[in-house]
Formats: structure tokens, C-alpha cells, sequence
């Protein structure tokens, strides 16, 4: 019997272990929100360019997780884009990379304005497939 709980206890403490360092590895991961206003008549080569660039980051950074980017029904030049990356070196990284580079000059003359709110993840809900 002593040698049950003393194996029990044992699997609790690897168990709380492996819960421990799942949650370090996740409070690295960076979370940005870029909200950008595009000039209206540049809107399509605008989108082109940002297709562009997170295909590349995506397919060739594994330290980019996700993109997405929506914008307003109202007004469509007011772009948001929600950043996932898996620490800051990622992102570091991910900055200096050509096709972030080359999104930056091809945009320049398109941004009005560039907003980057640095952000916390606190709930995160999706379907399976999605």
C-alpha cells in the first residue's frame, strides 16, 4: 500500500511538473495588435502587399504563429491585424527578414498611420477544424 501512494504522489509531481513548464513555454508567446490606415487609393495594392508578406512569414518563419487581419465594414482603409509569434526573438527575428523588409518599403507611401498595441493573451476559444 505504501509503495501505491509513494507511486502516486510520484506521478502527481512529474504531472505538476509538465503543467509548470507548458505554461512557462506559453507566457513567451508575443501577442500584437497592428491597427493601420491605409490611403483609399492604394487599398488593393495595400492588401497584395500584406497577402504577401504573411504568406512568406508564415510558410518560411517558424516562429510566426499566426496572422489575422480584418477590417472595418464601415470603413475599409482602417486594417487590424492580430500577431501571434512564439517569443519576442521570434519577432525580432521575423522584422529583419526580407520579405518583412520588403513589405515595409513597398507600404511606406500607402500606411497613414501604424498603431502596435503589444497585448496579453487572457481566453482563447475555437472549433476543432477552424
Amino acid at each position: 500500500m505504501t509503495r501505491h501512494i509513494i507511486s502516486v504522489i510520484f506521478m502527481i509531481g512529474i504531472l505538476s511538473l509538465i503543467v509548470v513548464d507548458s505554461k512557462a513555454q506559453k507566457s513567451d508567446t508575443m501577442y500584437r495588435i497592428a491597427k493601420i490606415k491605409v490611403d483609399g487609393s492604394q487599398l488593393e495594392k495595400y492588401k497584395s502587399a500584406l497577402h504577401e508578406q504573411m504568406n512568406a512569414a508564415i510558410k518560411l518563419e517558424p516562429g510566426v504563429l499566426s496572422y489575422t487581419a480584418v477590417s472595418d465594414k464601415k470603413d475599409p482603409t482602417l486594417i487590424t491585424i492580430f500577431e501571434v509569434y512564439a517569443s519576442q526573438e521570434a519577432y525580432q527575428s521575423h522584422i529583419q527578414a526580407p520579405h518583412f523588409k520588403k513589405y515595409k518599403e513597398t507600404v511606406k507611401d500607402m500606411v497613414l498611420s501604424l498603431e502596435l498595441i503589444d497585448s496579453d493573451l487572457i481566453a482563447r476559444a475555437k472549433k476543432k477544424d477552424y
